[in-house]
């Protein structure tokens, strides 16, 4: 399969992303929108990756390339490709499906809480639309100062104390994250040496000192990003051998492997036994998706 990236920033890359990509055999094109704006044609790749930027998306007079991008997101997103964008990604994908990117109320940096919607019925039109199998809450890594709004016809996903829209998904396909699943820790080390001088007091802004000693939940974030990247490649991909329905409105499919078994649920929610990797992932217990696979 193949997967094109649009990168904003020389060391704000793919990482979690990126290995389990490499690990898959996959192959990887990227456009350097700091070094030369160059997007290829739609039918070129299989899927497309939008990462985060420190720059706004509406600073086109700034970003003169981000006027050619935003046509480019747009090319993708009507070809039925699948698109996941981070962060600025996210707020790049918004945009182009009409919704506005404003400043947060508040900046929004280190590991913080997302809570994923409360799961409505079977019945509901909009129950269970997750991408992954995943508890009602989480810890994801943060870095942001803007906020964008959930597009028309999109379906909100997640939510934090300090940001109310950190995710959505539209048409099935495209996934929008506020936070950063990519996020391990060479990834923040880079991101801390090139944008430490944002880490100032504030009510959301962890130091980097509470940063560093949270790296107990690099593990989980890694999950997190396999996980998504599993439900992603699902849409144009049928390799997978096994396959569950998990009431929602993204593509799950599942491989069992050798050394760990799970069960869907009643409710859909995905359910592993395998206690060694839950307790030792996350210390609050918190429940992690987890897509076991072995090729």
């Amino acid at each position: 399969m193949k997967i094109h990236c649009l990168q904003h920033l020389n060391k704000e890359t793919l990482e979690n992303i990126g290995t389990r990509i490499v690990q898959k055999g996959h192959t990887i094109t990227k456009t350097l929108l700091y070094e030369e704006p160059f997007f290829p044609d739609p039918e070129e790749f299989d899927m497309l990756l939008i990462m985060g930027g420190t720059m706004s998306v509406y600073q086109e007079e700034k970003y003169p390339w981000l006027k050619p991008e935003k046509e480019f997101v747009r090319e993708v997103i009507k070809s039925g490709k699948p698109v996941l964008g981070s962060c600025f990604g996210a707020q790049m994908i918004s945009e182009v499906l009409g919704g506005k990117v404003t400043k947060n109320r508040f900046k929004e940096i280190g590991w913080h809480t997302v809570r994923s919607l409360e799961r409505k019925s079977p019945s509901s039109s909009i129950s269970l639309e997750l991408p992954y199998c995943i508890s009602n809450s989480f810890t994801a890594f943060m870095w942001h100062g803007d906020t964008f709004e959930i597009p028309a016809g999109a379906v909100k996903l997640f939510e934090s104390e300090a940001c109310p829209n950190q995710g959505f998904i539209y048409n099935g396909n495209i996934l929008g994250l506020q936070f950063h699943p990519e996020a391990d820790r060479q990834w923040i080390r880079n991101l801390i040496d090139d944008s430490g001088h944002e880490l100032i007091e504030g009510k959301y802004v962890k130091s980097k000192k509470d940063i560093f000693e949270q790296e107990n939940l690099l593990e989980g974030s890694r999950y997190l990003a396999y996980s998504l990247w599993n439900g992603l490649r699902k849409s144009v991909s049928e390799r997978l051998n096994t396959s569950f329905g998990c009431n929602c409105g993204f593509p799950f499919h599942f491989k069992k492997s050798a050394s760990a078994t799970f069960s869907i649920t009643s409710s859909g929610m995905c359910s592993s036994p395998d206690a060694s990797i839950s307790a030792s992932v996350m210390p609050n217990r918190e429940r992690i998706p987890f897509f076991l696979e072995s090729e």
